[in-house]
């Protein structure tokens, strides 16, 4: 079991809070699509015995893509991978990239599960992230999405800006509950570096995220999603029962995964590889039939470190056995640094599962940090 992951690195414009590899001009599409079924097939044997089965196109913007550009992908993939019955093949999506013409088209596509970019149903909100669609156009495209017979969705809410009052964000969240989504992720607005929103903030034109609401959102949103029969199975991410991740559950479970595309990631469970992310350099090195990635062999505390942050985010938790078989006794280790986060009441043990609580899961990577090895 493995998944294949293809980062599409074009968007019509840049979200201010951004920083993901992408670049706002179409002008070399056709010649990075091209690079990319170069890398699939140079990639070929890199999750070699193994049934793919979830495909993702993430970006950037791959709703950007034809139908037939998509299909190409596709088609190269299941060229040279068994590729399961009932894989998992997630587009993520604009709202505004979702009109009647291309849903139809779509449906003449592998493609059975949406992930749309909603971030949020008001129009001040949209705008002070600069995205590019509209409130309305959120709400039409998931029906649409529905009604041209895609059921399986996805959308992406972001809490915590100064904008998002406690009832908007209600708003939001019951916005969700009345078009029957059955999957929503989640995350609280982040200032990363090297962001137009990190520049406004250093100059003063925007005010800092405030970690306290943050929070207070977080406990709202896990309160409402619980009301709604909604399993709360990974930090930023919430689904009704048997409508999860099955792509990004396998990265949180340590599954291989093959990363394609500039910025992509790959991993086969003793070592992490990354492309560049310069499409242009990008481009270039796949012309020559090279790959332009660097490669790290992870080491037994990389190992150890890697299972913590992921599996201490998710509902399953952290089995001891599977830390032991990392290394000998490392479970034993662990069990006294989570001390102080047992008499919290932070983390919780089960048998040989250790999971947060649900005020831990407000302190998530500060647990994860201070139990790494």
């Amino acid at each position: 079991m493995a998944g294949i992951y293809i980062h599409i690195p074009f968007c019509k414009q840049a979200c201010y809070y951004c920083d993901f590899h992408f670049s706002t001009s179409l002008k070399y599409k056709d010649e990075l699509l091209q690079a990319l079924i170069k890398e699939i097939n140079l990639q070929k044997t890199y999750l070699a015995g193994e049934t793919i089965e979830t495909i993702y196109f993430g970006g950037g913007t791959p709703s950007i893509l034809s139908a037939g550009e998509l299909n190409q992908l596709t088609e190269t993939i299941t060229s040279l991978h068994t590729v399961g019955s009932n894989a998992e093949i997630t587009i993520e999506a604009n709202p505004d990239d979702l009109d009647k013409a291309k849903l139809q088209a779509l449906r003449q596509t592998d493609i059975n599960r949406f992930s749309i970019g909603i971030q949020s149903f008001f129009d001040d909100d949209l705008t002070w992230m600069n995205r590019v669609h509209r409130a309305a156009e959120a709400e039409a495209s998931v029906k649409r999405a529905q009604d041209a017979g895609f059921e399986n969705i996805t959308v992406d809410l972001i809490y915590g800006y100064p904008l998002l009052t406690e009832a908007k964000w209600k708003h939001n969240l019951d916005k969700v509950f009345e078009l029957d989504i059955p999957h929503v992720s989640s995350y609280s607005m982040t200032v990363e570096p090297q962001t137009a929103l990190a520049s406004f903030i250093k100059k003063k034109k925007q005010p800092a995220m405030d970690e306290q609401q943050s929070a207070e959102q977080f406990t709202i949103l896990m309160d409402a999603m619980q009301n709604h029969g909604f399993e709360h199975y990974e930090i930023s991410n919430f689904a009704k029962p048997g409508h999860y991740s099955r792509h990004n559950s396998n990265y949180w479970k340590g599954v291989k995964y093959l990363g394609i595309g500039p910025s992509a990631h790959s991993f086969n469970g003793e070592t992490r590889q990354w492309n560049i992310a310069n499409n242009s350099k990008y481009t270039q090195a796949l012309e020559k039939s090279e790959v332009p990635a660097e490669i790290e062999v992870l080491t037994e505390n990389d190992r150890l470190n890697e299972y913590i942050m992921t599996s201490l985010r998710t509902m399953w938790g952290l089995d001891l056995n599977n830390l032991n078989a990392i290394a000998k006794g490392a479970s034993d280790d662990l069990i006294k640094d989570a001390q102080p986060f047992f008499e919290k009441g932070w983390v919780q043990q089960s048998e040989n599962k250790i999971t947060l609580s649900r005020e831990g899961k407000l302190y998530a990577d500060h647990i994860a940090s201070e139990l790494f090895f």
